[in-house]
């Protein structure tokens, strides 16, 4: 099999980390790297998972900021149907406007 190098510019702690993992997980990391690369060619899309990163400050403030528009009631609630949407919007239609 006919094999070409990448080289990746990656600090070393990220990169053992990785290695770590991927043991972990059974594989060799340059296994994982190859599994990879042929997904982003066979389904052009990109995914990271953020399982266990913590939010941003703005990602704080921004759900804070939607807890408090929920409570005075300037965001819709979710309806089981249309019925109660409609007798929502007919109640609230100067928020909505």
């Amino acid at each position: 099999m006919n094999t070409s190098v990448v080289n990746v510019k990656i600090d070393p702690q990220t990169k053992k980390k990785a290695q770590d993992v991927a043991e972990q997980l059974g594989f060799s990391l340059s296994s994982l790297i190859n599994a990879y690369l042929k997904q982003l060619i066979r389904t052009k899309t990109v995914n990271f998972s953020a399982l266990e990163e913590n939010p941003s400050e703005y990602m704080l403030n921004s759900l804070k900021e939607a807890e408090e528009e929920i409570k005075r009631g300037e965001i819709s609630p979710a309806f089981d149907n249309a019925d109660e949407a409609i007798a929502w919007l007919n109640k609230n239609e100067d928020q909505v406007r």
